[in-house]
Formats: C-alpha cells, structure tokens, sequence
C-alpha cells in the first residue's frame, strides 16, 4: 500500500508514528527483497486447511464487525512469523526488553545489525506503543515484527514493521471487510487453503509491487528513549 506520507490515523499521543510506504522508499534489506521473503515463505506454511494458514500469519476478528478477536496471541505469533521471515544467520532477533535496556541508542544498533543481516526482529512493547490506532487490543502488551531498516528524504530513520493484527488500522480493517464481503459473509474458517493463501498476501503484500498491505507499515521510532512500561496489571 502507497499512501500518503502520514498515515491519517496515526493518532494517539503513545503510539509510535507510523505511515505506509512510498514510492521511491529503499530501506535495507530492499523493498524487493522483502516482499519476495515474504511471499516465498507465506507459500511454503501449510495450507492444508484455510484456518491453518491464515491463523499463522493473521491476528483476525471473528467477523467483519470486529466485535471480537479470534485470540490475542500476538507473541506466539510474532515468535513463528519472525522465524519464518529470518533467513539470516542466527534466524529471528529477540533484543532485550526495550522498556528497561541501559542504553536505548546501543539496544537499537543492534536491532539494525540484525535486520541489515536478513533477520527479522521481535519488538514487543505496551500495546497503545506499538499497536495501530485503531486496534482492538489497547492493554497490556503487543508484539510486532521489524524487517528492515530505511531513511526518507529528509534523514529521518524508519523501521519497516509487520503487525499481522488486523483490526489495527482504518486500511487494515477496510481491506478485511473486502475480503470477506457478501451476505452472509465468509468466515475465516471456512476459508480453502487457495482462499486463504490470496488473503494472507493481499493483506501483507498488497497488488502494488512498490508498496505492502495495510499490515506493513513503517514505524518512527525514537531510538534515544526507552520504551514505555508495559503494564501487566491493566
């Protein structure tokens, strides 16, 4: 998805900045290099059963009313989906906790170590951090998945994030109503393994070769500060 340089819903004075990609963006690993990682292993996960495939990679709702969640395993998932993504030496980067670190600006060297060595990064963080402004989960904790590392014109560093959670933003959440659109409208487990394979990629990837779906975003990330506590009692 190529959007504007914003993301209009963007808001939420705790949620890291975020907008979609742009048409000239080259972070490293490459645009290119990163779609076909993706694809290449959302094709080789099992699809012997629609639910199974979409279930790997997607945090769903039940339905298009997003009224209620499937599951809330965003660390089950990011820990899966980051292995997947890791062909690098080492697989998947798990840095120490970003709320407690000694040194936020050393934790983030090696994070960009790590993606610029074709591994993913698990970042978990408070959810109303690094979860989309119009998620559903907006307590305790969230976990995404860092791909890359890229400047924009202006110098200003961005990380290139995977969040399969699918209620998190206003893109995010037309695109599934797309997806699952008649009367009535189909449920996620009565996907086909083709079905499913489709939707996986065009939530992820998106139709533009330039760009992602709305589950791939960049995030701005101020790599001086710690991030928030996560409140574990909330």
């Amino acid at each position: 998805m190529v959007g504007p340089k914003w993301s209009p819903d963007s808001g939420g004075c705790f949620v890291i900045e975020q907008a979609y990609v742009q048409a000239g963006d080259k972070p490293t690993p490459a645009l290119k290099d990163i779609r076909d990682r993706i694809a290449k292993a959302v094709d080789a996960t099992e699809g012997s059963t629609g639910l199974k495939r979409l279930a790997c990679w997607l945090q769903m709702p039940v339905d298009s009313a997003f009224g209620k969640m499937m599951d809330s395993n965003c660390q089950g998932r990011a820990k899966e989906v980051g292995a997947l993504l890791s062909p690098g030496k080492g697989g998947l980067f798990t840095p120490a906790d970003l709320g407690s670190v000694l040194s936020a600006s050393a934790a983030w060297t090696g994070i960009d170590t790590a993606l610029k060595a074709e591994r993913a990064v698990y970042v978990n963080g408070p959810a109303g951090h690094v979860g989309g402004a119009k998620s559903k989960f907006t307590s305790g904790f969230h976990v995404i998945v860092f791909l890359a590392v890229g400047k924009d014109a202006d110098d200003r560093v961005y990380y290139l994030g995977l969040d399969p959670d699918v209620s998190a933003t206003a893109e995010s959440q037309a695109a599934w109503k797309a997806l699952v659109a008649g009367e009535p409208e189909t449920k996620p487990e009565e996907f086909t393994a083709a079905k499913s394979l489709g939707v996986v990629k065009s939530m992820i990837l998106g139709e533009e070769e330039g760009g992602f779906g709305p589950l791939v975003r960049k995030y701005y990330v101020d790599t001086t500060a710690k991030f928030p506590k996560i409140n574990r009692f909330g």
